[in-house]
């Protein structure tokens, strides 16, 4: 198995959900970060999902600057891999370990490589020859409409089928865009919320992260490549 961890935007908490679906896969997982760019200014995505997770990690690409892959490779003008080399790595990796979770840079579209290629690329490639999960992670804000529309449409337009949306940060109090956006993001979409982790996960230590995880998803989880599925109250408990 093969899941797809996107997100809406940046800072959405693609790096905490990709912890979480690790940490609920159980044995045999890897996760992949194809480009990390912003090196020595912020903690790797790749190291915080270790921390948490406790899982193996691997980084096929790292750049300086805080700035999509293909930008920030362009200002100091290197040569970084292209997608599809990213999706032969990530081919081998699913050879070896049971499930293989890529973590994407920012939003979907943003390009992984000079050549122009994105998540949503990698994405349908793989989707070619081996079973692929893609969990969409959004905010539950206002303006998170919009862009999980957006989102969740450019992944249909390669006939990838989102298996559910994440709320990646949900904050301590809910105001009124909140409250009405946990029944408003599955209407517009048609893509059930699966997961609603709280603001401020990521800073737990492993062993609180592990042990609340639970009460962040629903249903018997990632395990092997199965499916979450989500409560209402799961929200009520994310933002106690």
């Amino acid at each position: 198995m093969i899941i797809i961890v996107t997100g809406t935007d940046t800072g959405v908490g693609k790096t905490v959900t990709t912890a979480a679906l690790a940490v609920r896969s159980g044995p045999g997982t890897v996760v992949v970060k194809p480009a990390q760019t912003g090196i020595g200014t912020d903690e790797p995505d790749i190291r915080a999902v270790a921390h948490l997770a406790g899982c193996e990690v691997t980084e096929l690409t790292s750049l300086e600057d805080p700035l999509a892959p293909d930008t920030a490779a362009r200002l100091r003008g290197i040569e970084i891999p292209p997608v599809r080399a990213h999706s032969a790595r990530i081919r081998e990796l699913a050879r070896t370990y049971d499930t293989v979770i890529v973590e994407g840079s920012g939003g979907l579209l943003v390009r992984l490589d000079t050549e122009g290629a994105t998540l949503l690329d990698l994405a349908a490639d793989l989707a070619r020859d081996h079973p692929v999960q893609v969990y969409v992670v959004t905010r539950i804000g206002l303006g998170t409409l919009n862009h999980t529309e957006l989102t969740v449409n450019a992944l249909r337009s390669r006939s990838l089928e989102p298996a559910g949306l994440v709320l990646g940060a949900v904050p301590a109090e809910l105001g009124l865009a909140e409250r009405c956006n946990r029944t408003e993001l599955p209407r517009v979409t048609g893509v059930p919320i699966v997961a609603a982790l709280p603001a401020g996960a990521g800073t737990l230590t492993p062993e609180n992260f592990r042990a609340q995880l639970e009460s962040w998803l629903g249903g018997s989880g990632v395990e092997r490549g199965g499916d979450f599925s989500f409560s209402a109250d799961l929200l009520d408990q994310a933002s106690q």
